[in-house]
């Protein structure tokens, strides 16, 4: 388990990540082994990687701050569409089944990862503005994809950031940013469908599980802080380049279990 949150964290803070698409399927792993109502396993699992993402995001977008990586206004601007898209992907995955979501999650963050990978790095946008529109979809179809999956929304956001010009340093602090609102308001609500639904799972709220809670966030947040000081050190082309092949493995693994499904 603390193997585990090592890489979480550092991921987390190198590409502003929230560490999710690392922590769900091992704490999954975990809870089914625990024996775990099988009924509340994924929920667990999910509420569980919000609760810890939210004080490793928090680290990420600090030491981003740092290094005036991190734009508040475009935080700001997707705000609202983020929560609108957090409520909706968490509504709707209740009722929806999970290998066809499973096939969208994939196919979009392979459609990513080949953007990013064949993107031409472009030089500093200064003078950025992101239409009103725009930021609404692209917030609302972040956190709706963010929020089924665990995961802070970083996959989606960076490259949507870097669409509208970000450099890829900007993007990742301010994506991190981002998925601190996906994770806070994931995580109250996984928290709160838990004890609605009455769920009966050892040392949780809701459908968060403390002493994993306790054991993981200490160490992805220190691993943050330094992912996040690595990826200010790395020329930003090769980081696009990174970020991209980052995407091509986080889509094959959402592929495979795809296709065990």
């Amino acid at each position: 388990m603390i193997i585990t949150a090592i890489p979480a964290g550092f991921a987390a803070g190198l590409f502003g990540i929230g560490g999710g698409l690392v922590t769900v399927p091992i704490l999954f792993y975990i809870f089914t082994k625990a024996g775990v109502d099988q009924a509340f396993i994924m929920h667990l699992s999910v509420g569980t990687s919000f609760g810890i993402i939210i004080p490793t995001s928090i680290v990420s977008v600090l030491t981003h701050h740092q290094h005036n990586a991190v734009d508040f206004k475009v935080v700001r601007g997707f705000g609202l569409s983020v929560v609108a898209g957090v409520v909706l992907g968490t509504v709707l995955a209740s009722y929806l089944d999970t290998k066809p979501l499973i096939l969208y999650f994939t196919i979009v963050v392979y459609a990513l990862a080949f953007y990013l990978l064949f993107l031409k790095e472009k030089g500093d946008n200064l003078n950025i503005k992101i239409g009103i529109f725009a930021r609404t979809i692209a917030g609302i179809i972040s956190g709706f994809v963010s929020a089924p999956m665990g995961i802070g929304g970083a996959v989606m956001n960076v490259p949507i950031l870097k669409y509208f010009g970000y450099p890829i340093n900007k993007a990742i602090g301010s994506a991190a940013a981002i998925g601190f609102v996906i994770a806070s308001c994931g995580a109250i609500g996984f928290l709160l469908s838990g004890q609605i639904l009455e769920a009966d799972v050892p040392l949780s709220i809701g459908f968060l599980n403390i002493p994993v809670f306790l054991i993981f966030f200490p160490i992805t947040a220190f691993m943050a802080r330094l992912g996040a000081k690595t990826s200010h050190r790395l020329d930003k082309k090769k980081l696009t380049k990174y970020f991209g092949i980052f995407l091509v493995l986080v889509g094959s693994r959402f592929l495979f279990e795809y296709i065990k499904l």
